[in-house]
């Protein structure tokens, strides 16, 4: 009878959050036995959500994180056979977790979410500490985003504009990259005019020598020849 309580809880919790897609519920696991949840999503429907699990711990006698618990989520397609869209296990944090998935075809998708781990045990039904009653072992806080694209981009706001801050860092330092390539450019450039100034100078600095030593080497062969000429007359 109290676990029945427990299921009729959790499914009108589950129907009011249907209702109400964009705000968030909690609701109460007992035990390893998965909570499901059905939506219609059409095709290339974008759904991000975040979940937080918490142990009921009875030292303390409230709900925290804890490693002993895990929580594992899968979607399933219903209408092909089951298929897996995503399947994800984590531990208990008190950041909670985050899940994307795009819906590839229209039709059911089924959303479970399975504890396990020691702080899953189930608390055998409803009972009573200092005056409060507990439900179920784990405590599931859900909050989803279906086809919201300014809640999505809100909620990833932050990863965007470091996304964005990466990339102008990386085209300033492509500018700086090519601003030190033109640099090189230009002075190669500058060192090959040079290089062909001074090619050129040598050049004609070596027709010049060339044909001093011309004239040189004529005047002294015209010289030698008048000189012998004279003593063979003499």
């Amino acid at each position: 009878m109290a676990r029945a309580c427990c299921s009729a809880f959790t499914v009108v919790l589950l129907l009011l959050f249907l209702a109400s897609p964009s705000q968030a519920l909690y609701f109460y696991l007992d035990g390893p036995a998965p909570k499901c949840f059905y939506e219609e999503l059409p095709k290339d429907t974008l759904v991000v959500g975040t979940y937080k699990a918490l142990a009921y711990s009875t030292a303390s006698q409230s709900f925290g994180a804890t490693p002993d618990l895990i929580i594992t989520l899968t979607v399933s397609e219903t209408f092909d056979n089951d298929h897996q869209v995503i399947k994800q296990s984590n531990p208990s944090t008190d950041a909670g977790q985050k899940f994307t998935f795009s819906a590839a075809d229209s039709g059911q998708h089924r959303l479970c979410f399975t504890p396990s781990g020691p702080a899953s045990a189930p608390l055998n039904g409803w009972f009573s500490n200092t005056g409060a009653q507990v439900p179920g072992a784990v405590q599931l806080t859900l909050d989803m985003a279906i086809g919201d694209t300014s809640k999505i981009a809100s909620s990833d706001q932050g990863k965007i504009d470091d996304i964005v801050g990466k990339v102008r860092d990386l085209n300033a330092r492509l500018t700086d990259v090519k601003r030190e390539q033109q640099f090189q450019r230009e002075r190669e450039a500058e060192f090959r005019d040079q290089s062909e100034t001074t090619n050129s100078r040598v050049v004609k600095w070596t027709l010049v020598q060339l044909g001093v030593l011309a004239v040189t080497c004529a005047w002294q062969l015209s010289h030698l020849r008048s000189f012998f000429i004279k003593q063979k007359l003499t």
